[in-house]
């Protein structure tokens, strides 16, 4: 309901603005939205910008898990990392896609590495907490069954953790999208990003909107079908 309103409220500033040039109608964009989807320019792009998604979520995702696990159960590791973690979570993205692109070059590796660096410090330290969260009881049951390390940790360290890697996934996927398409705009000849840089330089604001919002539209869809849900499944032992 909410975005429908603001679909009406969106119809309404295009009227009283009367300038397609400044901000377009809805209506005016479904004529473009198809002929970019009939050429196949708009599944390409999206496409390759889902995919650095899907690579820069994976990563950050693994090892700000593994980090804040770490950080989270030995207060010697906390001690040692939290500086850097306090800077990184400090560091603007800019600066830290720029120094990416300067070392490692304008490459996908390049684009990875700085969408990655970027989220990394966010998910360890949501999941870090729930670390220091985790019920000693659970540990002591472990320790008298003699479960083993990788048993524990996915029978009972991780199920614990589990609300906490959910709502890092949920915040990541929002952050992490958002900083490969400015990765995108600043350095990458494909993607969502790229063509809005293409579309800002020909001041074409009705193909800016119809490429940003069909990748929103894509990652609502991600939210929606996939993320809710799985944080719905993942925190069911709580209340069982």
């Amino acid at each position: 309901m909410s975005l429908f309103g603001l679909l009406l409220l969106w119809f309404a500033a295009a009227a009283l603005t009367a300038d397609p040039q400044i901000l377009p109608s809805p209506a005016a964009l479904v004529q473009p939205f198809l002929r970019e989807a009939a050429s196949g320019e708009l599944p390409y792009h999206l496409s390759q910008t889902l995919i650095r998604v899907a690579w820069a979520f994976c990563l950050a995702m693994a090892l700000g898990i593994a980090l804040g696990l770490l950080m989270g159960r030995s207060e010697r590791v906390d001690r040692w990392l939290d500086p850097w973690l306090v800077v990184f979570l400090n560091l603007p993205a800019l600066v830290l896609i720029v120094l990416c692109y300067l070392w490692i070059g304008l490459n996908e590796v390049a684009a990875i590495v700085a969408v990655t660096l970027n989220k990394v410090p966010n998910v360890a330290t949501v999941v870090r907490e729930g670390a220091r969260a985790l019920d000693p009881q659970l540990d002591a049951m472990a320790r008298v069954y003699r479960m083993g390390r990788l048993t524990r940790l996915v029978h009972v360290t991780l199920p614990q953790l589990a609300p906490f890697i959910a709502a890092s996934a949920r915040s990541g996927v929002a952050v992490i999208w958002k900083i490969v398409l400015v990765v995108e705009f600043l350095g990458r000849s494909s993607g969502v990003g790229f063509k809005i840089h293409m579309f800002f330089q020909l001041f074409d604001v009705a193909m800016v909107l119809v490429y940003a919002l069909s990748f929103i539209a894509v990652m609502l869809a991600v939210e929606w079908a996939i993320l809710q849900p799985w944080e719905r499944r993942v925190r069911r032992w709580r209340t069982a």
